[in-house]
C-alpha cells in the first residue's frame, strides 16, 4: 500500500482541488431546490413578497395595526408619511425585526376584515362591521381592552407563525390592491431575479463539472501510468523464481486489466464516491427538520441493507473472475505462440475446446454477477418512486393543515430524490469496487514481492579497463522448487582472450551454468568470482554492463535492424554497429535489404529467418564490446560454414574478451581453449579437444556420435 500512496503523493494538489470542486458542486446543487421552493412559495403564491411587511400602507390601515401593539413608535420609525401613505424607509436594514413587530397586528387586522359582515355570538349584536370594531376598540379603556383581548384577539393569534406569515402576506396583497401598488412588477422582478440566480448557479455547476471531469480523468490516467511503470520496473527486477510464482499470463493481466480496474475505480471515486455522500448528507441535513424525514430515513435503511447484501454475494465472485482472466490470457498466449505446432499435429479442435471452456467459465461467472447486480437499478427506482408517492401523500395533508407550503413540499421531494440518487451512485460504484479491490490486492502483491536476487549495500565495482577472469569455486545449484541439485561442485577458471566451451547431453545443466554468471540465478553453494570479487558483491548493473549475452532463441524487438543492434546503448557508433554485424556474419543479408540498417523488424523478428535473427542477436551482444561474452547454444541456428566464419572473426576482433560457448555441435567447440564436459550436473572432464578424446569417455561418445574419427582428427 505504501507504493500506491507514493504514486498518489505527487497528485495530492489536483486531488484536493477536485474534492473542493465536489464540495462546491454539492453545495450549489443543494441550493437549487430552495430557489425552486422560493419561486413557488414567494414568487407565485405570495406575488413576490418575501417578508410579511408593508412597503407602502395607508394611514387608516397603519392606525388599525397600531391598535394591537404597544410598539407604535418603534414600528413608525421604519416608515415615513408621504401623500397619506406610509412608505418603508430605503435605509431600513433590520426588516426581520419589523416583520416580528407586525406579524400579530397584520394577522389580527386581516382576520377582523375577513369577519366583516359575519355574526359572532357573545361579542357583537348582529353582523360585524370592521370599521365599527376599530372605533369600539379605540374607545375601550384598559379593562375593556383586556376583556376583548382575552375573549377575541387571543383566540385569533393562536395559529403558528408560518401560517400567520402566509395569511399576513395575503392581507398585504389586498392592501396593495387597495392603494394601487404595482404588484405585478414586484412579482416579475422577484421571478426574474430568482431565475437569473438559478441560471448563474447552473452555469457555475457546468464549469465545476467540467473541471472535476478533467481533473479526475487526468489524475486517474496519470495514476495508472505510474502504476504500470512501477509494476513493469518491479517485474524487471524479478528472477526466474518470482516470474514463475506469478506466471507470465498473470503478470500481463495484472499490468493491464487489473490496473485498468483500479483506474476506473479512481475515476469513479473522484466523480461519484466522494460526491455522492456529500450530496446525500447535505440533502439529509436539509430535510432533517421536516415532519416527513422518517420516510427518507426508512428508505435509506432499506437501500443500505440491499447494497450490503449484493456486495456480500458479488465480492467472492470478482476474485474468481480475475483468476479466470489469467487463465484465458494464458491459453490465448499459448495458442498464438504455438500455432505452427498446433497445425502440424492437427490439434486445432482440441485447442478451440480448451479456449472455449475457459471463455465460457468467464462468461458464466460474469453472467452470475450481472444477474445479481441487475436487481439493483429496478429496486432503486422502485424505492425512489415509492418514497415520492408517500411524500406527496403525507405532505399534501401538511399543506392542507397549513403547516407546509407547496414549494417546501416540492423541495422535500427534490431532496429525497437527491438522497436516493446519491445511494444509486454509490450502488453503481459497488459494482466496480469489488473488482477494483481484488485487482488492487493483486497489484500490491506484485509490488510487495521482494526479488531473491538484489544488490547489497555499498557494492564493489569492476574497472572497465581491466580484462576479466571468471572463476567457479565449488558451485552447487538447485532450483527453488526442485528436490535435486542441477549442478554439483563445479570448479573451473575462464581467463581473458580464451574461449571456454561447455558441452554435454540435453538437460545436464549447461544453460543453467552460464546463467549463473549474469546472476539470473544465485548459486546455492560455493561462489562465482570475477577478478577475485564475488559477483554477489557487485551491483547487478555493473556486473551485467560487462557481459554480452546471446540466448538460445534469438529474440528481436520491434524497430529497425539498427535499433536492435544498438539496443544495449544508443550511443554506439555506426562504425561499431557495422563492425559487430560483420563479425556476426550479418552484413551479407543486411546489405541486400532495401533500407539496409534502417530496415523494419516486425514484432518478435518474424520477418527475418531463424539464422538471420540469431546473427542479429549476436551482433547486438558484440556491439558494445563486452569483457565477458556468453553464447547459450547460439550457433545452432546458423549453418556450419557461417558458424566457422563467425568463430574465426570472434577470435580476431574480440581477443580480449572472456568467452563462454554452450554448444550441441562438436564442431563448434573443437578449437576452444578449454572444454568443460557436463554429465548430470557434474564436471566429468576439462581440457582441450585432443586431450578429452583420450581422457573423457562422455566427450568421446558425443564427438563420435556427430563426426567420424577422421573428421575429429
Amino acid at each position: 500500500m505504501k507504493e500506491i500512496l507514493k504514486i498518489l503523493k505527487p497528485l495530492t494538489i489536483p486531488i484536493i482541488i477536485a474534492i473542493l470542486f465536489l464540495f462546491f458542486q454539492a453545495r450549489l446543487e443543494l441550493k437549487l431546490p430552495d430557489y425552486t421552493a422560493n419561486i413557488v412559495n414567494t414568487g407565485i403564491q405570495q406575488n413576490g413578497i418575501e417578508k410579511a411587511i408593508y412597503k407602502e400602507v395607508s394611514v387608516d390601515t397603519m392606525n388599525h395595526l397600531l391598535l394591537f401593539t404597544d410598539k407604535d413608535d418603534e414600528i413608525l420609525s421604519f416608515y415615513k408619511l408621504d401623500n397619506n401613505l406610509y412608505k418603508l424607509n430605503k435605509n431600513s436594514d433590520d426588516t426581520d425585526k419589523l416583520e416580528k413587530l407586525l406579524l400579530d397586528p397584520i394577522y389580527i387586522v386581516g382576520s377582523i376584515d375577513n369577519l366583516n359582515g359575519k355574526t359572532i355570538k357573545g361579542l357583537f349584536d348582529g353582523p360585524i362591521n370592521s370599521k365599527a370594531v376599530y372605533r369600539l376598540i379605540e374607545g375601550m379603556n384598559d379593562e375593556e381592552y383586556k376583556e376583548f383581548n382575552a375573549n377575541f384577539i387571543s383566540n385569533i393569534v393562536k395559529v403558528n407563525d408560518s401560517l400567520k406569515k402566509q395569511s399576513d402576506i395575503s392581507y398585504i396583497v389586498k392592501e396593495y390592491k387597495t392603494i394601487n401598488y404595482n404588484i405585478d412588477k414586484m412579482q416579475m422582478n422577484y421571478l426574474v431575479k430568482s431565475g437569473l440566480k438559478m441560471l448563474a448557479i447552473a452555469f457555475i455547476l457546468m464549469l465545476i463539472a467540467i473541471g472535476v471531469s478533467y481533473l479526475s480523468s487526468m489524475i486517474s490516467a496519470k495514476f495508472s501510468c505510474k502504476l504500470r511503470e512501477k509494476l513493469v520496473k518491479r517485474i524487471m527486477t524479478f528472477s526466474k523464481k518470482e516470474s514463475e510464482e506469478f506466471s507470465t499470463a498473470s503478470l500481463i493481466t495484472r499490468t493491464t486489466n487489473d490496473v485498468q480496474q483500479v483506474q476506473m475505480f479512481l475515476l469513479f471515486l473522484l466523480r461519484i464516491v466522494i460526491f455522492a455522500p456529500i450530496m446525500g448528507l447535505g440533502a439529509l441535513a436539509k430535510v432533517s427538520g421536516s415532519s416527513l424525514s422518517w420516510l427518507i430515513g426508512s428508505a435509506i435503511l432499506i437501500i443500505f441493507v440491499f447494497i450490503i447484501t449484493l456486495f456480500a454475494i458479488a465480492l467472492p465472485k470478482f476474485k474468481i473472475i480475475q483468476k479466470i482472466i489469467d487463465k484465458v490470457n494464458l491459453i490465448s498466449r499459448e495458442i498464438i505462440s504455438g500455432i505452427p505446432v498446433i497445425r502440424a499435429f492437427s490439434r486445432e479442435k482440441h485447442e478451440e475446446k480448451r479456449f472455449d471452456k475457459a471463455n465460457k467459465d468467464l462468461m458464466n461467472i460474469n453472467l452470475f454477477v450481472n444477474k445479481v447486480m441487475v436487481f439493483m437499478m429496478p429496486f432503486m427506482s422502485f424505492v425512489m418512486n415509492t418514497i415520492g408517492v408517500f411524500i406527496i401523500w403525507f405532505g399534501s395533508k401538511s399543506v392542507d393543515a397549513g403547516s407546509l407550503q407547496v414549494g417546501d413540499l416540492m423541495a422535500l421531494i427534490t431532496y429525497s430524490i437527491q438522497i436516493i440518487i446519491s445511494f444509486i451512485m454509490i450502488s453503481i460504484v459497488s459494482i466496480i469496487l469489488p473488482r477494483a479491490i481484488v485487482s488492487l490486492k493483486r497489484i500490491i502483491e506484485v509490488l510487495n514481492k521482494e526479488t531473491s536476487i538484489k544488490d547489497i549495500d555499498n557494492p564493489k565495482k569492476l574497472n572497465k579497463k581491466d580484462n576479466l577472469t571468471v572463476k567457479f569455486n565449488d558451485v552447487t545449484f538447485m532450483y527453488h522448487d526442485a528436490h535435486e541439485n542441477v549442478l554439483e561442485n563445479v570448479t573451473f577458471e575462464a581467463k581473458p582472450n580464451t574461449v571456454t566451451a561447455i558441452i554435454g547431453s540435453t538437460g545436464c545443466g549447461k544453460s543453467t551454468l552460464i546463467n549463473l554468471i549474469p546472476r539470473f540465478f544465485d548459486v546455492t553453494k560455493g561462489s562465482i568470482t570475477i577478478n577475485d570479487i564475488d559477483i554477489k558483491e557487485l551491483s547487478l548493473y555493473n556486473l551485467r554492463e560487462n557481459i554480452g549475452y546471446v540466448p538460445q532463441k534469438g529474440f528481436l524487438f520491434t524497430g529497425t535492424i539498427e535499433s536492435n543492434i544498438k539496443f544495449s546503448d544508443k550511443k554506439i557508433s555506426n562504425e561499431d554497429m557495422m563492425q559487430a554485424a560483420k563479425i556476426a556474419q550479418a552484413t551479407e543479408f543486411i546489405n541486400k535489404k532495401e533500407n539496409k540498417y534502417k530496415e523494419e523488424i516486425s514484432e518478435g523478428g518474424t520477418n527475418v529467418s531463424g539464422g538471420q535473427k540469431q546473427r542479429l542477436a549476436i551482433a547486438r551482444a558484440l556491439a558494445f564490446k563486452p569483457k565477458i561474452l556468453i553464447f547459450d547454444d547460439s550457433f545452432s541456428a546458423v549453418d556450419y560454414k557461417t558458424d566457422a566464419k563467425l568463430r574465426s572473426s570472434l577470435k580476431k576482433y574480440m581477443k580480449d574478451a572472456t568467452t563462454f560457448i554452450v554448444a550441441q555441435r562438436i564442431s563448434t567447440v573443437l578449437d576452444a581453449d578449454q572444454i568443460i564436459v557436463l554429465e548430470s550436473g557434474k564436471v566429468v572432464g576439462i581440457g582441450k579437444h585432443q586431450d578429452l578424446m583420450k581422457s573423457c569417455k562422455v566427450y568421446k561418445e558425443i564427438a563420435l556420435s556427430q563426426l567420424s574419427e577422421e573428421e575429429l582428427a
